[in-house]
C-alpha cells in the first residue's frame, strides 16, 4: 500500500491495536526502541522531548558497520491523533536533505489507520530508501504491538 506523488513518499497501513497504544509506540523510548529501523537494525539510543519544538535523537544500528544518526524537531504533537517532526540524518549523504515527516493515526475501534507522509526528498533514490525502511519498521511495529513488552 505504497504510494509516491513526485519526491513526497506516502504510506498507509492498518495496525491491529487501539490509537492510544500505537501513539504510545511512536513518541515513547521504550516503544521505540522495539520496532525503529529496518529489518535487522537496533536503536540502542534515543532521546526525545515530545512537545512541538523540541527535540529528538536516535542512533540506528545496522547489523553490521558503524551506528548512524537522525534528529530533528517536533513541530506538531496532538495526542494520539497527529505526530509532525523534521527528519534529518546527521551523517548526509550528498543527497540527503530534511524531510518532514507527518503521521495521522485514525481510530477504527481496536485498529488504528496509520498514514505517513515525508517529504520533498532530493532524488528518487532517497525517497526509495526510506519507503524500504519505514516499510519495514511499520512491520516491525506491527509485531510489537501483536507481543506486549514482557
Amino acid at each position: 500500500m505504497t504510494e509516491t506523488q513526485g519526491l513526497r513518499l506516502e504510506l498507509d497501513t492498518v495496525l491491529d491495536a487501539p490509537r492510544d497504544a500505537v501513539f504510545r509506540m511512536l513518541t515513547e523510548p521504550a516503544g521505540l526502541a522495539r520496532w525503529w529501523g529496518p529489518a535487522g537494525f537496533t536503536t540502542p539510543e534515543i532521546a526525545l522531548d515530545l512537545r512541538p519544538g523540541g527535540t529528538y535523537r536516535l542512533t540506528m544500528q545496522p547489523p553490521t558497520g558503524e551506528p548512524f544518526h537522525l534528529a530533528g524537531e517536533f513541530l506538531e504533537v496532538d495526542s494520539p491523533r497527529r505526530l509532525v517532526s523534521t527528519f534529518r540524518w546527521e551523517e548526509p549523504t550528498p543527497d540527503d536533505r530534511e524531510t518532514v515527516v507527518a503521521i495521522d493515526l485514525e481510530d477504527r475501534g481496536s485498529a488504528t489507520r496509520l498514514t505517513l507522509s515525508q517529504g520533498t526528498f532530493a532524488t528518487p533514490e532517497r525517497l526509495e530508501l526510506h519507503r524500504g525502511g519505514w516499510t519495514e519498521s511499520f512491520e516491525k511495529l506491527r509485531a510489537a504491538l501483536a507481543s506486549p513488552a514482557a
